[in-house]
């Protein structure tokens, strides 16, 4: 049975791409290089701050260079950041199911509690976790299986919903079912292997498709 459901956070739960390409682009100004399209920025979110920097600002000092974003994200993040549809009600009627929830996003963990504060939703958070918090970053399985431990539930009881490649590659490695959730992005690709049920255009249609789930929690 379901007994908790974990998320990424960027492109899963809020869609913080804005924000994101608008701090990468300023730390490139800062370092007299050209700003970048919004799509060749988002294609490099998912893998953690260090990743981005070292793909967005090749050439220069990293250290600095996410010291600066730091700076600026903090400033911006919160106007530039929002829930995804439907979002909200999903996380109430998991909850009001009695299932657990967590957090398991590759964004520096202060931001993403920041944000979730900020967009009302801490609420339903038992634990939020990012890099720091963890051995290895995904898509490594360290921050799914911290979070379950947290939560008190066998990794077989929980699932993982993601956005990405490194969200599956995560969930299998930490012997975790996975839905992937798209948005209807017209620009979502995925190359690991995953069953297509587990892939939904939004999170409406999670709770279309898996109504079975959610209605054998709501009998137990």
């Amino acid at each position: 049975m379901l007994k908790g459901v974990l998320f990424d956070f960027d492109g899963t739960l809020a869609d913080s791409f804005e924000a994101i390409a608008e701090s990468v682009n300023f730390v490139r100004v800062e370092n007299r290089l050209p700003e970048l399209r919004f799509e060749e920025i988002k294609a490099h979110v998912g893998h953690g701050l260090e990743h981005l920097m070292q793909k967005m600002l090749p050439g220069c000092d990293i250290d600095q260079a996410k010291k600066a974003y730091h700076a600026h994200h903090k400033v911006h993040m919160k106007t530039r950041t929002r829930l995804y549809p439907h979002a909200r009600e999903f996380l109430k009627k998991l909850h009001l199911l009695g299932i657990s929830m967590g957090v398991c996003s590759n964004k520096p963990v202060r931001f993403t509690t920041e944000l979730i504060e900020h967009l009302g939703i801490n609420e339903y958070f038992k634990v939020v976790l990012g890099p720091e918090d963890v051995p290895n970053p995904k898509p490594a399985p360290d921050m799914l299986i911290e979070a379950a431990k947290r939560l008190q539930i066998n990794h077989n009881e929980v699932v993982y919903v993601g956005d990405m490649d490194v969200d599956i590659k995560a969930s299998v490695a930490a012997g975790m079912e996975v839905w992937i959730v798209r948005h209807d992005d017209s620009s979502f690709k995925i190359s690991e292997n995953i069953a297509t049920e587990n892939i939904y255009d939004s999170f409406l249609e999670i709770e279309k498709k898996k109504s079975l789930v959610f209605v054998a929690h709501d009998r137990s």
